[in-house]
């Protein structure tokens, strides 16, 4: 029965309730003074009856609810007015009207909306409730009767308005722009007492029987339909918003107004936060244009008579869509009841910049529990002026502070019934009349209904500009409470009791008004009160002191305004009780949000940190509390950039700078665990999340409070001497007095630093405490648990969206170890996430943080007290919405210090701009310029350090991009002037450009050549922040619009970039810093992401290269022994080719892959070409190299060709003569010695028979070729007998000190001939270092070059010849000539006598091996002899009376045997090569793993001997090395890898064996032993070389599985003969490991530091155009430098010298000296080496140093002493931390 109860009361109160237009528009002004004057007492009695009657029914009426609710003042644009007309006698009409209504409302569903009276702010329609004649209205309501009992209810109930329409609905003032009327006839006879009576006593019957229940069951459901509606309830249903849900990269808001009714509240709380105070007039976007207008039913019939009759009808049905759009202030409480109160404070901080009333009072929509959200203001600070004397500018005053703390006389406004004045509007209108600081009727977006507001008090403040034209003279709080006060008693005591001066709206001002208690009560109260008087016509009245009264009639708004401000400051000008926000915990009967447990448990925590700060100057606060980031601190980072400019004597000097650093370090360690970091960071690890942000959010809450007053008098201080300064400046007075005001300037700026106070010092302070103990690097107390946590603390922190500082901007240093924990942190929590870094410069208070926090929603500080100092970071992170459209997942932001900072007054603020620049601007992946205003040249100073920023990171190679943002341009609309604008910075850029190219000798003409940079597209235009005069002036909208295209622009570029892993981000911030410590940036970075990623490739390159080597190993064995067998007699670069083909494209695909689809691609794609290319030379050269070698085979092959022609008729004679002397024999068969002692006798005559008339090729003697040919050259032989007998000639390349092998030329110069004699005397030696260098490398060139020659040479394949060595003695002494041509001394006969020899020796082992195997291929007799023992065998199986199918078999295995040895060995060694290569640790990686090993294997030995020859000779020993280890390496593992290798390569060949002879033995059983042979051989020829086989004396041969048998029986022990083989003999075949290896693993660059002649460590040999480099230097004395001209060692490392002050001399006989830093200008062999400062040194060759101190003064005969002392600090090394330093050294 619900839905007909509903529908009969719906009628009836249309009935009662219908509104008649055309009637009431006459009486509206006339039945309103009627009832004022008392003109009408029967109208005025009939009126009096029927107000009771609406009385008793509202009494009835749910308080609070939308429907029962009385609607007031501020919903209604007219008046409310009770009209009478006259009429006839009516009572029965009237009782059965009354009777109907009453049954309506009783059957009223608590909750629904029809009935609601309309509050104030809801709607803009018109209200009339009006009285028709009692015929009618008799039957009308009989009609609603009879209703009730007819089929057709529901028709008729769908018929109706639903809930919420507008002629069920009693409009109030704030709600309607119509009036609100209560319109009676008059009538002459009308006794209606017990109509009353009965009416009265029906309503409180049905009051009572109206359940609690229902009531809260229908506030629930209008909530959740509100809710429903904004998508707030399904979405949030478990969990409230908070500001991680809106702290994201989310999908770009679109720039059209309207939006949809779901996305409200969203798109509500993005534009708030991005300070668009048009958030809370957000159109509804229409499903249909037409919505909203209602259509007649037969429109195009209509005559002229319908068209009337409908224009005049009120009984049309309305559309609802209007009335069922959700007002403005219900989605803004809506989205406030479900956020947290983290969020809550985000958006009230967010609505108070955008001037609006802020709820103060909030009545729950359920329960109507009262809650007081003073958390919510807790961010807030206002800044007002006050002016003390009225004409004097100078009198103004400015306050700053907490608006909680802030003490203020506080006006309340409050409506008692219903009335037409907009309260609100009027309210605005005091405070600022361009802005709705109070939702009212007139707003945009404003609707006739509402649900979440009545009985919500809001509060704004006035805040004076300190001018003339203030409103009021100082800070003022307005409350107002929304809907009549009658019905929200609580909050209107709450209020009355807590404001300055009250302020009473009513309608009338009579004792008989419902509101007459009220005012009566607020008379006697001592606060004053003014009433206003809708119903009176009255001038301002004062009652009594401090009580006014003022009538509101036939009134304009401003002239009530304007009384009312004057009435106002009246008041508030005597005195007056004040308000302040914190008092409102003291108020009893309501819910304060901080009362919340875990509040208050931050509150606590937060307090005690509180306690410790009370009573204390601020100023004194951070030495006392936070003593590791003062003095410390900043003495700590000036030492530190000290490091990199040192003078004198540097090793000594940086020795006692890295002990006062380490000082420093334990001063701070100690005073670390102050009790305010005890008690903060106990508070961080012992708390939840929530209790931990509130605990944060406390801290600087009380922090604020500590320094708030200290720090506005000292900025104002500031800000008068400033001006004062300015003046003097302006004057061009340069006296004592500018002098002095400037010095107090400076005092100030000082004492503003010491003052300014936040959470961000504190974690500064863990950074610091954790750097102090880190950096100490072993575990101390127990402590030492606490500051390991920092990180982790600080990277939740930074998680959960708070900001972290990068760099101190008061020390100017970054805490990199600090930096690099608190991120290797983050990285375990998230993972290694890339992101895309956006970083932010400009010039100070140009509006950067503000910037940035409306466009992301960060909290980076923006009050002028405290403005960003250095630069902070913060994560951003990318919702999942729009991951999709980018390659990271944060956005990283880097807010900065402001460039040209006024407190940085001096000399230091250039440089401090320039490292401030050029460190953000290599961080970012996209930078924000931010410049102030429309003209650049303000910025010029700037602007040419952001330039050479850029043109900085072009030199190092990153490629950030920028945009330029123009703020606060007072006409962004106007494009001519934008173009123009674009066009004086594109000059102003290209300008800077070319002075910035000066600075950094680079070409540049213009700035795009700098950067890809884009005028039309990369240059922002903002509009003014505010939109006028602050302090009461709201945000610019355009400004909010602006920072979305901006916004739009930064997601744009940044879909095109693949971001960065955090763990590169580390690396990029470290590499950047140590540039930044030099002054020369360029010179200085290195980019640890480029090296790591470029050694990866190296190892990558050395895989790919070695693939190809090991393929084509195979490739070459093969064709050799084809070759060998006679298979080819040429081979084609093509044959190669088409053999590599396969392995060849695989490597290509593999380099395509790598360099595409690897994490690191952005970085590789600049050497993609070069290795692609080198892949390319590396495939060519190989495949010509193994030509080379396969035509010297073949070379030698057809050389031996007549030897092999005769081998055969060796064969055969050898063999018959065997066969021979067996058979003569035979009866001796078993004499072995016999046998042996015939077979010798014979063998030489068969040797010389067979080569009777051939020449033998002699052996020869080096040693008596070299005598004759050192003879010619005229040199004696004592001198070469001598330096043979001593061994002289041996060691000369490891000569320390070759002063006595020269003799000095005589001097021209008398003067320097004395000084060379002096230093002579004072040194002991005659030779300066350069000289001794030179003379090192002229013999390591002679020597190379030489070896190279003779190595050319067809020795093999022709034979030796003396001339060979005659052409490198001449050789030798041209280039000797040549040298001593161009110095100042020649060599004594002993230098060219030792120089030769020492050729001689290094090449006489390729001489022997060469010649010896072209004797043994070409010389006859050497032929025979080497078959004697095949031989032998032969004769004595025949003398065994073996048959010819054993003795055949017998010698093919003895074939087999030296084959399958060669074959196996040859196949070992690639093997063994290839497992060493890929699992040996020195040989798996690149160069530099294979130098790291080489050293540690020198430390391990300690061997003087062997590290100078590494010194003076790195590729030798490396050759060296290699070979040592491959020898260790398959002796170590001869039992277990290599065994495995050597047998599976024995069981390879034995299988290939076996299947021959299957094969030859099928395919031959009807053939004869020629085609067997062939056969066989055949099957063999691609493995094995088995030589000649005769066949002639075994043609006799028919049973080929007898041979076989013999042959697999010989076969076995011989198998295992060659796997029992030595492997130490695999170097004695063609193919030996180390041999590959070298070939592999030296293939690469080998030129040393000018300096100290460390090796650079690229693998690639020519790696142009990249510099040769190394990681880490050594110390000058490892190469025996030397101070010039005297006998004193350098031990200072290049490393610290390129980054100190210092000069050098480029050669020894120099004249002018060139700056460490300038040393790529000092010749070639200095500007192809890239040497990173760095003032840190690696400890393996400062232990090498002491630990053969003695040895190296020996060596090259100067001593450590005076300034080339080794500080003592470097004596403290020991031999296990040299060789770990190594690993550390190369771990990158």
């Amino acid at each position: 029965m619900t839905w007909m109860n509903e529908s009969i009361r719906r009628c009836c109160y249309r009935l009662m309730c219908d509104e008649n237009e055309e009637q009431q528009e006459d009486l509206d002004h006339k039945s309103y003074e009627e009832e004022s004057a008392g003109t009408d007492c029967p109208a005025a009695e009939d009126m009096e009856n029927k107000s009771d009657i609406k009385e008793q029914r509202d009494s009835m009426k749910e308080p609070g609810s939308d429907e029962n609710s009385e609607k007031t003042d501020d919903s209604a644009g007219g008046q409310s007015e009770t009209t009478s007309e006259p009429c006839e006698a009516k009572d029965k009409g009237e009782e059965m009207v009354a009777e109907a209504k009453l049954k309506c409302d009783s059957m009223n569903e608590p909750g629904g909306a029809e009935d609601s009276e309309k509050t104030e702010d809801s709607t803009g329609g018109e209200l009339e409730t009006r009285s028709e004649p009692s015929e009618a209205k008799e039957k009308d309501c009989a009609a609603a009767e009879e209703m009730e009992n007819k089929s057709e209810i529901k028709e008729q109930r769908d018929s109706m308005k639903e809930p919420g329409s507008d002629e069920n609905s009693e409009k109030t003032d704030d709600s309607t722009g119509g009036q609100s009327e209560t319109t009676s006839e008059p009538c002459e006879a009308k006794d209606k007492g017990s109509l009353d009576r009965h009416v009265s006593g029906h309503k409180e019957k049905q009051s009572a029987n109206v359940s609690e229940e229902n009531r809260e069951t229908g506030r629930q459901r209008e909530m959740e339909t509100l809710l429903s509606k904004l998508h707030l309830q399904e979405q949030y249903q478990q969990k409230k918003m908070s500001p991680a849900d809106f702290l994201k990269i989310t999908p770009p808001m679109k720039q059209s107004h309207d939006t949809s009714e779901k996305d409200l509240a969203h798109t509500f709380l993005h534009r708030l936060m991005r300070l668009d105070y048009r958030a809370r007039y957000i159109p509804v976007r229409r499903e249909s244009p037409d919505a909203g207008i209602s259509q007649s039913d037969s429109e195009s019939d209509s005559d002229d008579t319908d068209v009337v009759d409908a224009l005049y009808s009120t009984t049309e049905a309305s559309d609802n869509s209007e009335q069922n759009d959700v007002h403005p202030l219900d989605v803004q409480m809506a989205v406030f009841h479900r956020s947290d109160s983290f969020l809550k404070q985000q958006m009230i901080t967010k609505l108070s910049q955008c001037q609006y009333a802020l709820p103060l009072l909030v009545p729950d929509p359920l329960t109507k529990e009262l809650t007081c959200p003073l958390w919510t203001f807790r961010q807030i600070m206002k800044t007002w002026k006050i002016r003390r004397i009225q004409d004097d500018p100078k009198s103004v005053s400015m306050k700053s502070m907490p608006i909680c703390k802030a003490q203020t006389p506080m006006v309340s406004f409050l409506r008692l019934g219903s009335l037409s004045l907009s309260k609100s509007q009027l309210m605005n209108s005091l405070i600022n009349d361009r802005h709705s600081t109070f939702f009212h009727r007139n707003c945009p977006g404003s609707t006739k209904t509402h649900h979440l507001m009545d009985g919500v008090a809001e509060i704004a403040w006035y805040c004076p500009a300190g001018k003339p034209d203030d409103s009021f003279t100082d800070c003022t709080a307005f409350c107002n409470l929304h809907g009549d006060a009658l019905l929200s008693e609580k909050q209107r005591e709450i209020l009355t009791e807590k404001s300055s001066v009250n302020v009473v709206l009513v309608p009338t001002l009579e004792k008989s008004h419902k509101s007459a208690a009220v005012i009566t009560e607020l008379l006697k109260s001592t606060t004053p009160l003014i009433i206003l008087s809708a119903g009176d016509d009255c001038d301002t009245k004062k009652v009594k002191t401090g009580k006014y009264k003022m009538g509101l009639r036939e009134r304009t708004q401003p002239d009530i305004s304007g009384k009312l401000k004057g009435i106002l400051r009246k008041i508030l000008s005597g005195p007056h009780s004040s308000f302040q926000l914190e008092s409102m915990t003291d108020v009893s009967g309501i819910r304060v949000d901080e009362d919340d447990s875990v509040c208050q448990k931050g509150k606590q925590a937060a307090k005690k940190i509180s306690n410790l700060l009370q009573g204390m100057d601020i100023s004194k606060i951070k030495d006392r509390f936070l003593p590791c980031q003062g003095q410390l601190w900043h003495e700590w980072s000036r030492i530190k950039k000290e490091l990199h400019h040192l003078r004198g004597n540097i090793e000594k000097e940086k020795s006692q700078k890295r002990q006062q650093l380490e000082e420093i370090r334990q001063e701070q360690r100690t005073a670390s665990c102050s009790e305010l970091m005890k008690s903060f960071t106990e508070s961080l690890l012992s708390l939840s999340s929530e209790e931990k942000e509130y605990f944060l959010k406390w801290t600087q809450i009380f922090i604020d409070d500590l320094a708030t007053d200290d720090l506005s008098s000292i900025l104002q201080s500031y800000d008068v001497t400033w001006s004062e300064v300015l003046d003097l400046k302006n004057k061009h007075d340069k006296s004592d007095e500018f002098t002095n005001k400037q010095n107090e300037l400076e005092e100030i700026s000082k004492k503003l630093q010491s003052a300014t106070f936040g959470l961000e010092h504190i974690f500064r302070e863990m950074g610091q405490n954790f750097e102090a103990h880190k950096s100490e690097g072993r575990q101390t107390t127990s402590r030492q648990s606490d500051w390991s946590k920092y990180p982790e603390l600080a990277a939740d922190l930074m998680i959960s969206g708070h900001m972290m500082e990068l760099m101190d901007g008061d020390a100017g240093h970054v805490p990199l170890k600090w930096i690099s924990s608190l991120l290797d942190e983050v990285i375990k929590k998230l993972g290694d996430q890339r992101v895309f870094v956006l970083s932010v410069l400009g010039v100070q208070s140009s509006g950067k943080s503000t910037m940035l926090n409306a466009m992301f929603g960060l909290q980076f500080a923006v009050s002028a007290g405290r403005c960003t100092r250095g630069a902070f970071m913060q994560l951003v992170k990318v919702s999942e919405e729009i991951q999709e459209d980018f390659r990271f997942d944060y956005i990283l932001v880097v807010d900065t210090e402001g460039l040209r900072a006024l407190e940085l007054a001096g000399n230091t603020t250039l440089h401090h701009d320039n490292e401030l620049a050029t460190f953000v601007v290599g961080l970012g992946h996209l930078t924000l310029v931010n410049i102030f205003g429309e003209n650049p040249a303000e910025m010029q100073d700037v602007l040419q350090v952001i330039v050479q920023a850029f043109m900085r990171m072009k030199k190092v190679k990153l490629s950030p991009s920028c945009v330029f943002v123009h703020q606060n341009v007072t006409d962004i609309t106007a494009a001519e002037k934008n173009m123009e604008g674009k066009r004086r910075l594109q000059e102003k850029l290209d300008q800077m450009a070319k002075l910035a190219a000066k600075e950094e000798a680079c070409d540049a003409e213009c700035f795009s050549d700098v950067i890809k940079f884009d005028v039309q597209t990369d240059v922002k235009y903002f509009a003014q922040l505010w939109e006028g005069s602050p302090p009461m002036a709201p945000p610019n909208p355009g400004y909010s619009e602006s920072v979305q295209e901006l916004k739009n622009i930064i997601l744009s570029k940044a879909s095109q970039s693949d971001g960065i892993p955090l763990s590169h981000f580390k690396s990029k911030i470290q590499d950047l810093w140590n540039a930044l410590m030099n002054e020369h940036f360029v010179f200085s970075f290195k980019n640890t992401l480029e090296i790591v990623t470029y050694r990866k490739l190296e190892v990558q390159y050395g895989n790919w290269t070695w693939t190809l080597r090991s393929h084509m190993l195979t490739v070459e064995n093969q064709l050799h022994t084809s070759i060998e067998n006679g298979k080819h007699e040429r081979v084609n670069l093509s044959d190669l080719h088409q053999e590599m083909r396969e392995t060849y494209e695989d490597i290509k695909t593999d380099m395509t892959k790598y360099f595409e689809e690897n994490s690191d691609k952005e970085i590789l794609v600049q050497w993609r070409g070069r290795f692609e290319t080198k892949i390319k030379e590396f495939h060519e050269e190989l495949v010509k190299e193994v030509k080379r070698k396969l035509d010297e085979v073949i070379e030698q092959k057809n050389a031996c060709k007549k030897m092999d022609e005769k081998k055969t008729e060796f064969e055969n004679k050898l063999l018959q003569k065997s066969k021979e002397l067996a058979h003569q024999l035979k009866d001796k068969a078993t004499d072995e010695e016999e046998l042996k002692k015939q077979f010798d006798s014979v063998w030489s005559q068969w040797v010389t028979e067979l080569t009777g008339n051939m020449k033998p090729i002699r052996d020869i003697n080096l040693e008596e070729d070299q005598m004759l040919i050192l003879q010619e050259l005229g040199i004696e032989w004592p001198l070469v007998n001598k330096s043979k007998t001593s061994g002289r000639y041996t060691k000369i390349s490891e000569v320390g000190d070759y002063s006595g092998y020269i003799i000095h030329k005589k001097h021209t110069n008398v003067f320097k001939a004395g000084i060379d004699k002096l230093v002579e005397t004072v040194t002991g030696r005659s030779l300066h270092f350069e000289d001794q260098e030179q003379i090192r490398s002229l013999i390591n060139d002679v020597e190379q070059q030489c070896i190279d020659d003779i190595k050319s040479k067809p020795v093999a394949t022709r034979g030796y010849s003396p001339t060979y060595l005659q052409e490198v003695a001449k050789n030798v002494q041209k280039k000797v000539t040549e040298f001593e041509s161009e110095r100042k001394y020649t060599f004594k006969k002993e230098f060219r006598v030792d120089l030769i020899l020492y050729v001689f020796d290094r090449a006489e082992s390729f001489l022997s091996q060469s010649h010896m195997t072209y004797k043994k291929n070409n010389d006859s007799r050497t032929y025979l002899n080497s078959k004697k023992t095949e031989y032998y065998n032969v004769f004595r199986s025949f003398c065994k009376g073996n048959s010819s199918a054993v003795v055949f078999g017998e010698m093919i295995c003895e074939k087999l045997r030296v084959s399958t040895i060669e074959a196996v060995c040859n196949e070992t060694a690639i093997d063994v090569a290839k497992e060493m290569k890929c699992r040996f640790p020195a040989f798996n990686g690149n160069r530099l793993d294979l130098e790291k090993h080489v050293l540690k294997s020198l430390a391990e030995k300690e061997d003087f001997k062997a590290f100078i020859s590494y010194i003076h000779h790195p590729k030798n020993y490396v050759e060296t090395f290699i070979k040592e280890e491959v020898e260790k390496y398959i002796l170590r593992e001869i039992k277990g890898k290599v065994l495995d290798i050597l047998k599976k390569n024995v069981g390879v060949i034995s299988e290939l064996i076996r299947t021959a002879l299957f094969t030859a033995t099928v395919k031959t059983q009807k053939g004869g032993t020629d085609m067997w042979v062939e056969e066989f051989s055949t099957s063999l020829k691609e493995k094995l070389t088995l030589g000649t086989i005769s066949c002639q004396n075994f043609r006799d041969l028919e049973k080929f599985d007898f041979l076989k048998e013999e042959i697999e029986k010989g076969l076995k022990p011989i198998m295992e003969e060659v796997s029992r083989l030595s492997l130490t003999k695999l170097k004695d075949f063609r193919q030996s490991p180390d041999q590959i290896l070298i070939d592999q693993l030296c293939d690469c660059c080998w030129e040393t530091c000018p300096f100290c002649a460390a090796v650079c460590t690229n693998s690639l040999k020519d790696h142009s155009p990249d510099k040769h480099s190394v990681p880490f230097h050594r110390s000058g004395s490892v190469r025996g430098c030397h101070y010039r001209r005297t006998d004193i060692m350098w031990v200072e490392f290049c490393t610290t010298n390129v980054a100190s002050d210092r000069s050098f001399y480029p050669e020894h006989d120099s004249e002018h000296t060139v700056p460490y830093k300038e040393y790529t200008t000092a010749g070639p062999r200095y500007e192809n080496w890239r040497i990173t400062p760095d003032e840190s040194k690696l400890k393996y060759w400062t232990w090498f140093v002491c630990r053969f101190q003695t040895e190296l003064e020996e060596h090259y005969g100067y001593k450590f002493k005076s300034y080339g002392e080794i500080p003592s600090e470097l004596r403290t090394h020991t031999k296990e931390e040299a060789i770990q330093s190594l690993d550390e050294m190369y771990k990158l």
